[in-house]
């Protein structure tokens, strides 16, 4: 903690130190900071859209860390995954997720259900797309106000495209890469009437790669609709659908010294033909808003998704370096869950004599339906443990289609016919809230807010095998958690915060598979959150941002010594610094820019948490050479992390260097040029377990055709 207040300090007296000359050459002109509402340069988030602080506030006064990444930026840099934007964004890396979701790492704590959409619980696993959207918003600290349960490290938000009244337009974008996939976009606007307009943005894309046997494919399409009912109120609605089949890879073992053996970087650990995974699903959202006077606005959101999801996977379990010997594990998981998600909110202005206000109030309800199960293999060939098999490693491995040689030289074959899980669970969430921006003075301002969650959720364990008496459980938990936040603009252009935040997370977890046995006893695991930082607009559409942060874990286990009479606490705490430049530099000269520390220990340990690297930085130039053409070099680095909890496994640091070319052969039509890894580096991104290390891509390029018409 005393290290940690003494960077606290530091940081706040390098802030006013670097502030100080912005003082002192001042122009007398004021316009020179006005803020304009460009929402490409990420200077603001929406303010006549949904966006996730639900009130229009200027980046610059909100008491937390937030990174924002235009739709600009992901064409630029060839974003295409949710990793990919993770990659550059400080305070935040990336998790494996098993090969088949969105896994992020939000200052250490790993998250695979704190995604939204338009500000929309998403909490479902799967890879996002990005062809749909305007922007993506990372918000780092708990964030329960807004948010309610989880959140506990940061959060993401996709902000989607929406229909433009009176304006029509059309885009695309054509792209091929040199491990052989292709994709398409297409993006269309038109006028339905002077008050309507639909908009329908649709994608599909062949995927391959650089490991043996990876394919697949996703398709997708959203088309939404505005209307303007009348001066005062809008009504968006949208419907989305995304169909994705991949090759599921979890990665490669760990060796004697822990780290990933690099002899093994083209060898797969699972089955050609049974590591796969599908998702469907149908997602409609609408969208009203009324302007009730010039100092009140309503917003009625209501949302339902419907996912269909397999996944069937082998991987590494153990490996024995003196016999080159790999155990090999897997599973078979199918979920079906349907959510709906009706929210509320007002947002109202208003003045207390000197003192303004913008209350944020509303009211959320939450129904999820959720059906999970889950199979173990049994291999005819296993010894003592019938779920996992032993192979000599060989490329290819030796099994396909659960049928293989195994290490003592015996036919083995496997299926998924073990029952490990079979579960239905219910959930029901109600939540409330009010938050409060006052505004002392104009340099001043004061957040403060709350929010109430009931959280109810019951669950069938359907497993033939257990008790009666076991396959029913639920639980009720009931919290309120706070948000204080504190802004002080001595300057337009410049502003200091200091925030305290809380969140929480239930027992049942991010996906509620069961709370079977003795855990719906657990209360939730805590979570708080202190911050201060520096936001400085050196000149409109150029920023930097700095923080400094404590996260404070407090989760519940049964007391062994009790019998379980009692609950006791595991805590832990990470602590860090973040900075980040981002914008132009000049007319011509674009840098994004980013660097973060972390630092974190287990309670009544020396260990450090997993996947939390010590310092990350990250870098991106994009240079207009000539008005057609432009140039973009980047770098993203990454320390050594650890694999699992007890620091025996570890990632190794890298470096990553990427670039871009692109040429303009008119305001309508450009051909990019993207290259990842342009050194060729052999590195190890990310992993789930000891022995499950994700293999960096190779240097790869794509190619991509973009215009509108």
């Amino acid at each position: 903690m005393y290290r940690f207040q003494m960077r606290l300090l530091s940081a706040a007296a390098l802030s006013a130190l670097v502030a100080s000359p912005i003082v002192l050459a001042q122009d007398d002109d004021d316009d020179v900071f006005v803020q304009d509402e460009i929402v490409v340069v990420g200077q603001y988030l929406y303010a006549d859209q949904v966006n996730a602080l639900k009130s229009p506030t200027p980046v610059i006064d909100v008491p937390q860390s937030l990174s924002i990444i235009t739709a600009d930026q992901i064409l630029q840099q060839g974003f295409n995954s949710i990793g990919d934007l993770i990659d550059y964004t400080p305070g935040v890396n990336t998790s494996q997720g098993e090969g088949h979701r969105d896994a992020v790492v939000f200052r250490g704590v790993r998250s695979t259900a704190d995604f939204y959409i338009d500000g929309v619980r998403d909490d479902v696993q799967y890879y996002r797309p990005l062809y749909n959207l305007e922007q993506v918003e990372i918000l780092r600290g708990p964030n329960a106000l807004l948010f309610g349960r989880g959140g506990t490290g940061g959060i993401l938000n996709r902000v989607t495209k929406k229909a433009t009244i009176g304006e029509v337009f059309s885009g695309y974008q054509i792209n091929a890469d040199t491990f052989g996939g292709v994709g398409a976009q297409f993006d269309t606007n038109f006028a339905v009437s002077d008050g309507a307009a639909i908009r329908f943005n649709a994608m599909y894309e062949g995927l391959e790669g650089h490991r043996d046997f990876y394919d697949g494919k996703r398709f997708g399409l959203n088309p939404t609709a505005r209307f303007e009912l009348s001066p005062a109120t809008t009504l968006d609605l949208s419907y989305e659908y995304v169909d994705h089949e991949r090759f599921i890879d979890r990665g490669i073992p760990t060796g004697a010294d822990g780290e990933p053996v690099e002899a093994f970087e083209d060898i797969v650990f699972g089955d050609p033909e049974l590591n796969t995974t599908r998702l469907e699903a149908h997602l409609f959202r609408a969208m009203l808003q009324h302007r009730f006077s010039e100092n009140l606005k309503g917003r009625f959101s209501a949302f339902y998704g419907d996912y269909d999801k397999f996944y069937s996977n082998f991987y590494a379990s153990s490996f024995d370096p003196s016999t080159n010997i790999v155990g090999i594990d897997g599973y078979l998981d199918t979920t079906q869950r349907q959510n709906i998600i009706l929210s509320g909110d007002l947002i109202g202005e208003f003045q207390t004599g000197a003192i303004g206000h913008t209350i944020v109030t509303g009211i959320e309800y939450i129904d999820t339906s959720n059906d999970n199960d889950r199979f173990n293999p049994e291999w005819t060939g296993a010894a003592d443990n019938g779920d996992v098999e032993l192979f000599n490693v060989t490329r290819p491995l030796g099994i396909r289609n659960g049928v293989g040689i195994n290490a003592s030289g015996n036919r083995t074959v496997t299926r998924f016919t073990d029952l490990n899980d079979d579960t239905s669970a219910d959930l029901e969430v109600f939540s409330a809230y009010i938050q409060d921006e006052i505004e002392i003075s104009e340099q001043l301002d004061i957040i403060i807010g709350a929010r109430f969650d009931s959280f109810d959720i019951s669950v069938d364990n359907l497993d033939p095998d257990v008790s009666p008496e076991d396959r029913s459980r639920s639980r009720t938990d009931e919290e309120i958690t706070p948000r204080l936040g504190v802004v002080y603009k001595p300057m337009e252009n410049i502003s200091f915060y200091g925030s305290y935040s809380e969140s929480f997370l239930p027992a049942s977890g991010e996906q509620f598979a069961d709370i079977n046995g003795d855990d719906d006893r657990l209360d939730p695991s805590e979570f708080t959150n202190l911050e201060a930082g520096l936001k400085w607009d050196f000149v409109p559409g150029l920023s930097f941002t700095a923080a400094v942060f404590e996260i404070e874990q407090r989760s519940p286990e049964l007391d062994d010594e009790t019998g379980g009479e009692r609950q006791i606490f595991i805590e832990s705490t990470i602590e860090g610094f973040e900075a980040q430049v981002q914008g132009q530099v000049t007319e011509d000269w674009f840098v994004s820019a980013g660097y973060s520390y972390l630092d974190g220990e287990q309670s009544g340990s020396d260990l450090r948490p997993r996947e939390l690297p010590e310092n990350m930085f990250s870098l991106w130039n994009a240079y207009q050479v000539t008005d057609q053409f432009g140039l973009g070099l980047g770098v993203t680095y990454q320390d050594e992390s650890f694999i699992n909890n007890n620091n025996t496994a570890i990632l190794p640091s890298y470096a990553r260097v990427d670039a871009a070319a692109y040429y303009d052969f008119s305001d309508d039509l450009r051909i990019q040029l993207n290259v990842e890894n342009l050194t060729d580096e052999v590195y190890f991104p990310n992993s789930h377990s000891t022995h499950q290390a994700t293999v960096g891509a190779p240097l790869n390029a794509r190619i991509t055709l973009s215009g509108r018409f």
